[in-house]
């Protein structure tokens, strides 16, 4: 998935001289997860912009750039760093379009590795994606797997909104096949096809929504349901938001069981809003409670119990024991 990402930036710098990208250590040093990697020598320091260690002062300076015509993209380090940029992200970047009655477009990009599973220390395994997914104006976007990556960054650069672009870290390394002359899903590189869900495993019992980094949890779950007799239907959400509903919808009144799962804890998470519209739009076809597994309400732990912070394989398969037991 880091190489997805690398020749998809690199593709999005060929084709637009607009572009560029900013961001703690992502030049001569190609990033901490070496995301940008090569870019820096190929592209040069005026459009790979090795950046002072000031998140707010980096969205800042890619508004401005945005006003004058240009897109940039920027790379938050880690996750728990975001947060400095906030108040410049749902105050000013997200609301610059609708301020200006539609005058003003703000084609940005941030960046943002998240999740866990790395053994990383505090503030380096945060899963923020429903405190921007709650802020009207951005699109929020996670892949799952290398191919998307290639695609949904070059979407993302050539969206006129501002995108909030969560790569799951913890799957930074696993391989994948990416067709790299396939055309863009949508016309002219525009982001509709950044709103839509995409159904990864057909089933017919339980449907399981997932995105980022539990979609490839999800699909393990599948299998080993699948040695039980349970069918299984994942959903790869892409998007958080806007929300793909239609594509749950369809899904969960074939099954009537539904199980949503992210890294995020689950009060107040992102989940919350999926099983809502489930509950609205499928009330009469379901025949469980849709149920939400994700991390819990604590301050992300150490190293040593990541694992079982995070929604593992048994506590998914438990939670699908759960919705056949209704």
């Amino acid at each position: 998935m880091a190489k997805a990402l690398n020749l998809g930036l690199r593709r999005a710098l060929a084709n637009d001289p607009r572009t560029l990208l900013m961001g703690e250590d992502i030049g001569r040093l190609g990033g901490v997860f070496r995301v940008t990697d090569g870019l820096f020598a190929e592209f040069g320091d005026d459009r790979v912009v090795d950046t002072p260690l000031a998140e707010s002062g980096i969205v800042g300076t890619a508004i401005g750039l945005a006003l004058r015509g240009y897109r940039p993209v920027c790379e938050i380090q880690f996750d728990g760093f975001v947060f400095p940029a906030f108040d410049q992200i749902t105050t000013q970047l997200s609301r610059m379009h609708y301020r200006s009655q539609g005058r003003l477009r703000m084609p940005v990009v941030i960046r943002i590795p998240y999740g866990g599973g790395i053994g990383a220390i505090e503030h380096h395994s945060e899963s923020p994606e429903a405190l921007f997914a709650h802020t009207p104006g951005l699109r929020v976007v996670s892949p799952s797997n290398a191919s998307d990556a290639f695609t949904m960054i070059q979407q993302a650069i050539a969206s006129p909104d501002p995108v909030i672009f969560l790569e799951p870290k913890g799957r930074y390394w696993e391989k994948g096949h990416v067709d790299l002359d396939a055309p863009l899903p949508a016309p002219h590189g525009s982001p509709s096809d950044l709103d839509h869900a995409r159904v990864v495993r057909s089933g017919t019992d339980v449907t399981i929504v997932a995105y980022g980094p539990t979609v490839a949890t999800a699909l393990k779950v599948a299998d080993a349901a699948a040695a039980e007799g349970t069918s299984i239907e994942v959903i790869d959400l892409r998007t958080i938001s806007p929300l793909d509903t239609a594509t749950i919808v369809a899904s969960v009144r074939r099954t009537g069981r539904c199980v949503v799962t992210h890294e995020a804890p689950v009060l107040y998470g992102s989940g919350a809003e999926v099983a809502a519209r489930i509950t609205e739009e499928c009330f009469y076809h379901l025949q469980a409670p849709v149920l939400r597994v994700g991390g819990f309400h604590t301050p992300y732990p150490v190293s040593k119990i990541e694992h079982d912070y995070l929604p593992g394989l048994d506590r998914l398969l438990e939670a699908v024991d759960r919705t056949l037991a209704f």
